[in-house]
């Protein structure tokens, strides 16, 4: 059977994927949600003309000659506009944040001014506009400032509570079903006998998932058995993706194929030009997506990262772009074979050139998790590609899951 290549097993996994339904959800729990809907100012910010500065509200034709003596009017502090207008030779105390009293075309900062009782001397002229937000300056009333397929952070919800917008229209989480396999494994906390191992994929897997805005079942852990298998997957049916860990292989005693056969559930592939990650079933059963993970936890990551995240964006209705980063190789490489290589690496700086650097680590074994929490980032080699030298251009997945 000849191996998918990863581009086109990434084309086929979201190949007809539609994002999930919305639901709308207070401002102050939007952090980490993903908006579903445009987002229009509905009102100008600032909504008036406001002091960028404490100091005095004046008319700058009254300071083209310095010093200037102006009859204090009253006072502008923020939320509390002056009800009169600023007519020559007078002026009005005004605070950062207050609205500029009618008349007045600037605004001269307090240290540039002494006031003695109802009267303030200007010592520095100044143009009109100066120390004034216009009204408007940050946005107006119809702009669309906020987009679907945005994820909000900090800056978007500052943002949209600006503009006055109480509740805003997000996607649904997507449900991610995680279900792990294997005779060989037991929970954190339990005592493993001297053959097993623990099973700490789905804790990672169910991490990653929620970090990239999913819900999360654990359907724990099915032994060697695909009717037991089968029964496990059957509780994660509504999940919008559904991850098995292990038995994706082809070795006797992996069991997640047979199960799925069990189900009816069509198998898309089950092999793909990728290392970490060759052993990887696509499948799908109705509207649910089924990602068939290999059971190294190196592997597992690195298929989350390279299928999952884009997974979970599409349904999020959300673009998912990685970012690569150029950088020079630090070693020697050898000629690669037909499968795309994910190498973990360490980033550094060349002091002569300032380039960024990339070190790979001599071994790349699958089971090494420690050295996948230590790397910076995976370098990226297609298949095929030639023995390559220290200094050679790499692009590097930098890690940051």
């Amino acid at each position: 059977m000849t191996l998918l290549p990863v581009e086109e097993a990434k084309k086929r996994i979201l190949q007809g994927v539609a994002p999930v339904e919305s639901e709308d959800v207070p401002l102050m729990e939007a952090a980490g949600r993903t908006l579903a809907e445009e987002v229009r100012a509905i009102r100008d910010q600032p909504p008036f003309d406001a002091s960028s500065m404490d100091g005095y509200a004046v008319r700058a034709e009254d300071v083209v000659n310095v010093p200037a003596i102006l009859k204090v009017v009253g006072e502008a502090p923020a939320g509390h506009a002056l009800d009169v207008a600023i007519g020559p030779g007078e002026a009005a105390r005004i605070f950062t944040g207050g609205p500029v009293p009618q008349g007045a075309d600037c605004v001269i900062r307090q240290e540039d001014t002494g006031q003695i009782g109802g009267e303030v001397t200007i010592f520095q002229g100044a143009p009109k506009g100066n120390y004034i937000r216009p009204r408007g300056l940050d946005f107006s009333t119809g702009e669309v400032l906020l987009g679907p397929g945005v994820k909000l952070g900090a800056r978007q919800i500052n943002l949209a509570a600006s503009m006055n917008r109480p509740a805003l229209k997000v996607r649904r989480k997507p449900l991610v079903a995680i279900l792990a396999t294997g005779d060989e494994l037991v929970l954190p906390g339990e005592e493993p006998r001297e053959d097993q191992i623990i099973a700490s994929n789905s804790y990672g897997l169910a991490a990653f998932a929620r970090a990239h805005g999913a819900e999360v079942l654990d359907l724990g852990l099915a032994p060697d058995d695909p009717e037991a298998i089968a029964a496990a997957i059957e509780k994660g049916k509504d999940a919008d993706v559904l991850v098995t860990i292990g038995g994706a292989s082809v070795g006797d005693h992996d069991y997640a194929q047979e199960a799925f056969a069990r189900l009816g559930v069509e198998l898309g592939f089950w092999k793909i030009a990728m290392r970490p990650g060759k052993p990887l079933i696509f499948a799908t059963r109705g509207r649910q997506r089924i990602l068939g993970l290999p059971g190294n936890p190196v592997s597992s990551l690195v298929c989350a990262l390279v299928f999952l995240r884009p997974l979970i964006a599409a349904l999020l209705g959300a673009r998912d772009e990685p970012r690569l980063i150029a950088a020079r190789l630090a070693s020697d490489l050898p000629e690669n074979n037909e499968r795309q290589d994910h190498l973990r690496c360490r980033l550094g700086r060349d002091p002569g050139t300032g380039e960024i650097t990339a070190i790979p680590y001599s071994k790349q074994d699958s089971a090494m998790m420690r050295t996948l929490v230590e790397a910076d980032g995976l370098i990226i080699r297609k298949p095929f590609a030639p023995a390559a030298q220290k200094g050679d251009p790499v692009e590097v997945i930098p890690l940051d899951f």
